[in-house]
């Protein structure tokens, strides 16, 4: 698997940033990244679960998450988060500095709704990765994300010996965009950690429950269906646990987060109403 730094990284582009209107010129496609059955799937549904294994050298992926700090705003989690545009070409760009926000409607926990939250971003050798770069466009791609909408991308997770909550009070929910993935990036002695899809909020009408394992993927239709992840603990007792996850995740329908966008990014293309 190829992990050497692209001849064409992932570019940050200072600010201000005027991004591309609608109806310009459209991206080049960027051919199949996943599998057709997944297109299918999310053509016909809400929901499709995949891997990434040809597609990433997870092992490189993982000495990333020592250099992760804690998240500012919950205990036991640590976090970095990026935003990206597509441009014209269809090529990932880095917006430096811009948080994200989630209105009370979307997030259920005291301690991040309705809060500017501003994190450490993803870092520079981590996205400048050929194989982060193609991520993104094939998620961009199966998505049909158009140039200049804002692409939220994270990192984080917890790790620990006790019970820990990975969504730290946010319960099952809903992010607020429309289009939303998680991936697993490592799972080490864990008990817990089951990824759940629902049609309600309360969790009464399962769609999937499972364990996500490294390199696995959920897509889902963030606006149509709602999830969450169980507590986590130690297999062992006598030893820490890890589980790491990517978020990634665009079109917003949490004006709250549209609001700030609009302010950090000028011109970016908003999903508004």
């Amino acid at each position: 698997m190829e992990t050497s730094v692209s001849n064409n990284p992932v570019r940050v582009f200072p600010q201000p940033y005027i991004a591309p209107q609608p109806g310009h010129q459209t991206i080049p496609s960027p051919g199949r990244y996943w599998d057709d059955r997944v297109y299918e799937e999310i053509s016909a549904g809400t929901w499709s679960r995949t891997d990434v294994h040809n597609r990433i050298d997870l092992q490189g992926w993982l000495p990333y998450l020592k250099q992760l700090p804690r998240d500012p705003y919950v205990d036991s989690r640590w976090k970095r988060m990026s935003w990206f545009y597509l441009n014209q070409a269809g090529e990932p760009v880095v917006v430096p500095d811009c948080p994200m926000a989630q209105a009370g409607e979307f997030n259920d926990a005291a301690t991040m709704a309705d809060k500017v939250r501003h994190y450490a971003p993803l870092e520079d050798a981590f996205i400048q990765r050929t194989d982060v770069s193609e991520f993104i466009k094939g998620w961009a791609g199966l998505w049909d994300i158009q140039p200049g909408e804002p692409i939220l991308m994270q990192i984080n997770g917890v790790r620990g010996n006790a019970l820990t909550d990975p969504l730290q009070g946010q319960g099952i929910h809903k992010d607020g965009s429309q289009f939303l993935s998680v991936m697993v990036i490592n799972r080490e002695n864990v008990s817990g950690g089951t990824s759940l899809l629902s049609f309600d909020k309360l969790g009464q009408q399962s769609i999937i429950s499972g364990d996500l394992a490294p390199g696995e993927i959920l897509h889902i239709r963030d606006d149509q269906i709602y999830h969450s992840v169980s507590g986590v603990k130690s297999l062992d007792a006598r030893l820490p646990f890890e589980r790491f996850i990517i978020i990634i995740n665009c079109r917003f329908n949490d004006q709250f987060q549209n609001r700030i966008l609009r302010e950090y990014i000028s011109g970016a293309v908003l999903n508004e109403w």
